[in-house]
């Protein structure tokens, strides 16, 4: 697994590094393919550790973890974070099989991959609506006005296609469509 470390106000020491290494290449058994690791830590109000780890397998799947430690022990976040991960690898497993199945085309999957047990996602509802060109701030108003925790839009400004969204720490998000 390759990684990139990053901090936010707090120096990293190799001890640190080390163990978030040696934390995170145990999940090296669920990727046919090294994958990419980026791990930023950071240390927020009153001592509060915060580890993201973000993990890109070969085939584009991404798997994310935030997770906090209120006494101050990087290293605790850091399990956290890989358990986390480990866990919604194994809830998804058989889906997540079939996508590194297909495009590792390799056989060699870990056993904890095997089940035979598929699950099925229902569409419950299907809704259309016209994408209004507005401005990212026009967007965002909008979605507190409909008390939503995303809102979908044209951006005026660059015709795109564009997701707002409420963040976990309170802020806003904006996700941008390629084309």
């Amino acid at each position: 697994m390759k990684f990139t470390f990053t901090c936010k106000k707090v120096p990293l020491n190799d001890s640190i590094k080390e163990y978030a290494e040696k934390k995170i290449s145990k999940l090296d058994r669920f990727f046919p393919q090294e994958a990419d690791a980026f791990v930023t830590f950071a240390v927020e109000k009153k001592n509060r550790c915060t580890v993201e780890l973000t993990i890109r397998a070969a085939n584009g799947t991404l798997f994310r973890a935030q997770e906090n430690d209120t006494d101050g022990d990087m290293r605790g976040a850091i399990d956290a974070a890989v358990a986390f991960i480990e866990r919604r690898i194994r809830k998804n497993k058989t889906r997540l099989a079939k996508n590194l199945r297909s495009e590792a085309l390799t056989p060699d999957v870990p056993a904890e991959f095997d089940v035979a047990e598929d699950v099925e996602f229902n569409v419950v509802r299907t809704k259309r609506f016209a994408l209004v060109p507005m401005t990212i701030d026009e967007a965002i108003l909008q979605m507190n006005l409909l008390d939503h925790p995303f809102y979908m839009f044209r951006n005026v400004d660059t015709e795109e296609t564009c997701v707002v969204y409420t963040r976990k720490d309170g802020g806003y998000g904006l996700i941008v469509a390629e084309k």
